[in-house]
């Protein structure tokens, strides 16, 4: 007996047994619970050591009432499920803000509607050239290429060419993904990078036009009151509550995964016959005591993630205006995107006659006075990724991402800052690395040849399908797979699912379409309620 199960054994607590164990109250989690929760028969229970559900979607209040997300988060779906689920759980029209995306690139000093690649008619005439010149050899290459693109960065090459990749390309995602584009793959881009097309760029150029709206996410909505997490705090609220156990009562201490038997803060130990592991793999690996799990997952790569808020006293000025996210590719800001929070909901920041003093001036300059005074407010949010390969100075951080503000021409040297945030999430975007998908096909199997499920955005390390939408589709998905051997669409067939925008897939429906496309088979041993 290892020293884990020993441990386990000599546990004080009570013991709970239930069919399906649900580890995690992040999206995915919550999906699976939400979907076992409809199926009848089968026992479950849902556990996390957070207080709050929500996971990597919850949202954060400062002492001075401003909101922020765990990072830049917005609904927009390709699941009707997951519009009905979170429908039920916000269901009134005042529960949302609807918005038209407006995003630019800030380049040498002026805005460049997103995505850059298709409006290089905004950039500097000399830089138009450099542009597409290089989109022109990437289209000449491509008529004759025989092969697949190596990594990401050959596939930056092939689509875009050597002068966006060096303008834009190359340093906006090593500031997003902290590592250089030649280390990751190609396989996860799907929707998420915009392939331009030659002949549309070349005619907007010519006339000096830009290009419309790009992506799933052109439109979007957002919560009213509460930000992100708001909706998922919502959604486990439909949940039966005798069914779920956070704080210390849900934080898991060891996994005996022969025994089938979880361990939790408080000593209670939950026996289940099938596990749902939404916390990241890599953890899961500790909590199992498992040599060679904790080897596989040593594999995958991710980065750290700082968010940065900035709360301001005064009108949100015209030039800020609408935006939502911006991006910063250039080296005057340590932030690769800035979200104008309080341009979401009203309620994001402080009312109006809230009295706040002023903390200092974006200048790093104390105020005159400093004595309370009231609003108006606006924020910004901000992003910093963090890895070995791109350290990051974390005392002076706050310090930089105000300054890179005013380089870059978002706040103004003499704005009052009336509230600062800073928060570090060791686990922020599981990298799309060239090694990801050796170590997934022999992890995943791995896991659940021993009836676990590891699912979501660090469970099953797929960033193509990490958004809420497909985080709760994954766990789903998973419960319908342990309970009825239905096949997991969005883990499995990420291009399928990212491709069919807003069509409606429900689990069974998706099941039988791949099941008449060539009986694609799912390696799940469908379980069994307990009698």
């Amino acid at each position: 007996m290892g020293s884990h199960q020993r441990t386990l054994s000599k546990a004080n607590g009570k013991e709970i047994d239930v069919d399906v164990l649900v580890i995690g109250s992040g999206p995915t989690g919550l999906g699976a619970a939400k979907r076992l929760n409809q199926i009848d028969g089968p026992s479950w229970m849902i556990v996390d050591s957070n207080e709050t559900p929500g996971g990597l979607a919850s949202t954060d209040v400062t002492p001075e009432g401003f909101l922020y997300d765990v990072g830049g988060h917005v609904i927009f779906s390709h699941y009707k499920y997951f519009d009905d689920c979170i429908d039920e759980a916000l269901p009134n029209e005042s529960d949302w803000y609807q918005h038209q995306r407006i995003s630019y690139v800030r380049y040498k000093g002026q805005w460049v509607p997103y995505p850059f690649q298709n409006n290089i008619s905004m950039l500097p005439k000399e830089d138009q050239v450099i542009c597409m010149d290089g989109m022109i050899d990437a289209a000449l290459n491509a008529r004759v290429a025989t092969d697949k693109p190596k990594d990401f960065d050959d596939w930056i090459m092939r689509n875009v060419g050597e002068g966006i990749a060096n303008i834009f390309m190359r340093p906006y995602n090593y500031k997003v993904w902290a590592v250089p584009t030649t280390k990751m793959q190609c396989e996860w881009l799907g929707e998420r990078v915009a392939a331009p097309n030659l002949k549309h760029v070349t005619k907007n150029v010519v006339l000096n036009k830009t290009a419309g709206n790009w992506g799933p996410n052109a439109t979007f909505r957002f919560p009213a009151h509460g930000g992100t997490g708001n909706i998922w705090i919502n959604v486990a609220k439909t949940l039966p509550k005798e069914k779920a156990r956070y704080g210390d009562h849900g934080r898991v201490q060891l996994v005996d995964a022969d025994g089938h038997r979880v361990l939790l803060g408080d000593g209670t130990t939950i026996n289940y016959k099938k596990l749902i592991n939404t916390m990241a793999v890599d953890h899961l690996a500790e909590a199992m005591r498992d040599d060679e799990c904790k080897k596989l997952s040593e594999g995958l790569f991710y980065s750290t993630t700082h968010v940065i808020g900035v709360g301001i006293r005064g009108l949100r000025p015209e030039r800020i205006g609408d935006k939502c996210w911006l991006y910063f590719p250039e080296d005057n800001c340590p932030f690769y995107r800035a979200t104008i929070f309080s341009n979401y909901s009203p309620h994001n920041q402080p009312s109006d006659d809230k009295k706040l003093p002023t903390l200092q001036l974006a200048d790093g300059s104390k105020p005159a006075s400093a004595e309370a005074k009231t609003g108006p407010y606006w924020s910004i949010m901000l992003e910093v990724s963090e890895s070995s390969m791109k350290p990051v100075d974390q005392e002076k951080l706050l310090a930089d991402c105000i300054q890179g503000l005013v380089n870059t021409e978002m706040m103004l040297p003499t704005d009052e800052i009336v509230s600062t945030y800073h928060r570090r999430f060791d686990h922020g975007y599981p990298t799309p690395s060239l090694e990801r998908e050796g170590v997934l096909k022999q992890l995943l199997p791995k896991l659940q040849a021993k009836d676990i499920w590891s699912r979501g955005r660090f469970g099953s390390w797929r960033y193509e399908v990490g958004n809420q939408d497909h985080s709760f589709m994954l766990g789903a998905e998973a419960a319908d797979s342990i309970v009825n051997g239905a096949v997991e669409l969005t883990l499995n067939y990420p291009d399928f699912v990212n491709t069919r925008v807003n069509a409606e897939r429900r689990l069974v429906d998706g099941a039988q379409f791949f099941k008449s496309m060539g009986g694609i088979k799912d390696e799940g041993k469908p379980l069994k309620p307990a009698a």
